[in-house]
Formats: C-alpha cells, structure tokens, sequence
C-alpha cells in the first residue's frame, strides 16, 4: 500500500485494535494469475505469532480456496471514510481529498483441515459478534446443524507476516486546516463524518499550557 510518511502507522496496540473493530475484509490471492477475493469476516487471534494470526471460514463452494493454500495472500481492513471539500480549509490552492483509515495485512493462507479446529473457529467467531448483546447465541445445542454445516465450509488460518497502516487524516496540513475540517465533518453530522472527525481530533497535538 502506498503510504506517504505522515499517514504511516505502525504501532502494534493500535493495529490490532482497528482489525478487532474493523474485521470485516477482503481477501486477496490469485487463481491462474488473476486476483480473487472474498469479502468475509476475518477474527484477530492476538495470541499467535508476533503478530497475531487471522482466523475464518469460507464457503466450500467459493472456488479461492482451492488454489490459496500456501499462497502469500492479501486481507484488506478499511474504517471511517469521507470526502473532504477543499472550500473547508479555507485557504488557497488545496483541491479535494478523502480521508480514510485502512490496514493492509499479509500472510500465508493455510487451510484447517481438523473438523475439531474448525468447529474451534466457529465457536470462537460465534462468541466474539454475539458478546454484548442482551441474549448472545451460541453453538450449544445445535449438534444436528453443525454436523451439516461443516462439510459446506473450508476453515483457514493466516499467520500474520507484515501489517501495514495508513491513517490519510489532513496530517499533511496545518493544524488550524484540520481544526476546520473537523468543525465541518462535525457540521454535517453523518456516522462517517463524526467518526473521521474523531480520529483527526487524535491526531492533533495536545494544547499547550
């Protein structure tokens, strides 16, 4: 990914703390020497490896995983995103922009075989999209559709090799550009616009004094 210096972030925590709230990406590898790729939820196992291992499951009828295993592939993670008008910086010779925030991860995708092991990144995908709400669902009691629904899916692991980060905020201009920029994401009041603003509002120095 292309990441100009002031947009570049590297800081491990922060990292893996965007592909727990952002985990739905894409997954990128080839076929033939043509690029294919599955939007699918991709669960963070911190645990594994330096960097963490990503954990999920396919439709066995998607034919990408036929041909990943033992491929270097691609899962791309995006967050907040939203235009950004060059009448907001109030200043002359600025043109219009995006800001985004997006991590780009690269590893080896490598299939799970053992029925144990999927139904283990089942059970652990289950547990982490149902914590929080007021009666989570599980896997207990459902024998009979886990038995057919097993063979209809291909488990994978992808241990993390490099991860790549990229929050495009304004950095590259003047603090009171960005202050009102932020004023007027915040003017306009959408979910993207609010959360954008919120991430250019971390990335401002702390106030003197």
């Amino acid at each position: 990914m292309y990441i100009p210096a002031a947009f570049a972030e590297s800081d491990l925590t922060t990292l893996a703390a965007f592909l727990e709230q952002h985990s739905f990406g894409l997954l990128v590898s080839q076929s033939d020497g043509v690029p294919v790729a599955t939007h699918l939820p991709l669960l963070l196992d911190r645990t594994q490896g330096e960097h963490g291992c990503l954990l999920g499951h396919m439709a066995r009828a998607n034919p990408q995983w036929q041909d990943a295993p033992g491929q270097k592939v691609l899962a791309i993670f995006t967050g907040p995103h939203t235009y950004i008008s060059p009448s907001w910086y109030e200043a002359e010779a600025v043109v219009p922009t995006w800001n985004y925030v997006a991590v780009h991860v690269y590893g080896e995708f490598q299939r799970i075989d053992n029925p144990e092991d999927l139904l283990g990144v089942l059970q652990r995908s289950v547990a982490f999209y149902e914590q929080g709400l007021p009666q989570p669902w599980t896997l207990h009691g459902t024998s009979t559709l886990v038995e057919r629904l097993l063979p209809q899916i291909v488990g994978f692991r992808i241990p993390i090799e490099r991860l790549e980060g990229k929050w495009k905020l304004n950095q590259n201009h003047p603090i009171e550009r960005r202050e009102r920029v932020i004023r007027a994401l915040k003017h306009r009041g959408g979910m993207e616009e609010l959360a954008v603003a919120a991430l250019m509002e971390k990335t401002l120095p702390p106030p003197k004094g």
